[in-house]
């Protein structure tokens, strides 16, 4: 059966655009059918919460380079990358002949292994701070183990992150997430975490400098995602983080930065290399693990020193990291292996040309929207972007305040669209990502494609303005 593309071009007409979810419809009845079943064996008929748009999600069936293809045999252009993992696209060879290789030799040791090291090795030289790693697999384990760090090197308690910033599930961060911010983010979450996290407000230096101030002596670390992914794909300024860094050093705070996304994506050296600003701690993820599961927490060596067992401290001095039993497991860490060694020969094509397509769609869309009156900002960095809808009292887009303050609405409307008739899988409300699998021409029809629904949206607002 040949591919189905889900695609239009601009000759296609006002009407058909319109009805993007009849069209989606009726392109994905095998997943629909598979939705319902789903659902009564999946909680939500999936097992990750952002996965899920309406009407359905499209169940995948296939994915190579920078297409993925559903149930139903529709081919999208896939600018979601595996939550931005995939930065060689999906099944790069490179990976895919090392995993074939390794499966004959073992999957999960259950000891400490040769890849483990390796890997270590390279991300050791690649990552400004990280003179010493440990790794486990996912990255809401990486945040819960830097946080713990942080409080059993500092003896402190208190942790500042950013209002509207997600570091994973796991409880000690899950405070502030979604708006509105003072009201728990879960049942289940015990109150007493919520009193030990302070909101900052990103990219606001003044308010964050006089949140960092008061009962400065009990603030063990600032965690932040040099760029925030749920929070709208928002790039801190430089200026930003050059004052948590003077900051932190000077209340005696450890800065870490969450690079579960920007590690090895906005360079090799990940957001602190982008920047130049170097955390006391990071973690490490999706890329790392060259699309297994595989995360990490790295920094300072006197910091990681806390976690090694081989020092026989006191109970109460150590700090505990487990790492979990699928930690270092040798498919992914040699899959990590490949990826990262891949990037750091090839870094100075491959980041100058994935960054240059990012560029070159926040600039357009924005560009294409303006032509037709409607106010938009693209925001992110390097080859990652997503694009919001400003309203009237509107100027910019640069906290997840603003984005709250957006037209999401339009913005979900938008990319729904470009799934159901052009054939773009970006996920609504998320971080769109650029591969080295990407090329122009996937500009040049993502560009051609929002200029279509731009043409739609404006005459949608014209007719409901007669």
């Amino acid at each position: 059966m040949a591919s189905q593309v889900v695609g239009v071009s601009k000759s296609r007409t006002k009407t058909a655009e319109a009805s993007s979810l009849d069209v989606y419809e009726a392109k994905t009845k095998r997943s629909r059918k598979m939705y319902l079943e789903a659902r009564k064996v999946l909680a939500g008929g999936q097992s990750h919460n952002a996965r899920f748009f309406e009407p359905y999600p499209f169940y995948a069936s296939r994915a190579k380079g920078k297409y993925i293809w559903d149930v139903d045999n529709n081919r999208y252009v896939d600018y979601w990358m595996g939550h931005t993992a995939l930065i060689l696209g999906h099944s790069p060879t490179v990976v895919s002949e090392v995993l074939a290789s390794q499966i004959r030799n073992g999957l999960l040791f259950g000891s400490p292994n040769k890849y483990a090291v390796e890997l270590a090795e390279l991300v050791s030289s690649c990552v400004p701070c990280a003179e010493s790693i440990r790794f486990c697999t996912s990255g809401a384990e990486a945040t819960m183990y830097a946080v713990r760090l942080a409080r059993a090197y500092t003896k402190r308690k208190q942790i500042v992150k950013m209002a509207g910033g997600w570091h994973g599930y796991n409880s000690a961060l899950s405070v502030g997430v979604s708006f509105p911010y003072e009201v728990p983010e879960s049942a289940g979450l015990d109150p007493s975490d919520e009193h030990l996290v302070r909101l900052a407000r990103f990219n606001d230096v003044d308010s964050t400098s006089k949140l960092l101030s008061r009962d400065s002596s009990d603030v063990a670390a600032v965690i932040l995602e040099p760029l925030m992914g749920a929070g709208g794909v928002l790039p801190a300024d430089l200026e930003y983080l050059k004052a948590l860094r003077e900051q932190c050093d000077k209340i005696g705070a450890l800065l870490i930065f969450d690079e579960i996304i920007t590690g090895f994506r906005l360079a090799l050296g990940g957001a602190q290399e982008y920047y130049g600003v170097q955390p006391d701690l990071c973690t490490l993820g999706k890329i790392l693990g060259g699309g297994l599961p595989a995360s990490a927490v790295a920094g300072r060596r006197e910091i990681l020193d806390l976690v090694d067992m081989t020092a026989h401290r006191p109970k109460q001095e150590r700090c505990w990291i487990g790492g979990g039993t699928f930690s270092e497991q040798a498919l992914a860490m040699r899959a990590g292996i490949a990826t990262l060694d891949h990037l750091r020969k090839r870094k100075n094509a491959i980041y100058p040309a994935i960054g240059k397509l990012g560029y070159q769609i926040r600039k357009e869309v924005d560009k294409t929207f303006a032509e037709h009156n409607i106010a938009s900002k693209s925001t992110g960095a390097g080859s990652l972007f997503a694009t919001h809808f400003l309203k009237r009292d509107q100027n910019d887009i640069r906290s997840p305040q603003d984005v709250v303050s957006s037209d999401e609405a339009m913005t979900k409307k938008y990319y729904f669209s470009l799934i159901s008739n052009h054939g773009i899988f970006y996920l609504p409300g998320h971080v769109g990502a650029i591969s080295t699998c990407h090329s122009n021409s996937d500009v040049d029809h993502y560009v051609r494609s929002t200029e279509i629904v731009a043409d739609r949206l404006d005459s949608d607002r014209s007719n409901s303005k007669a």
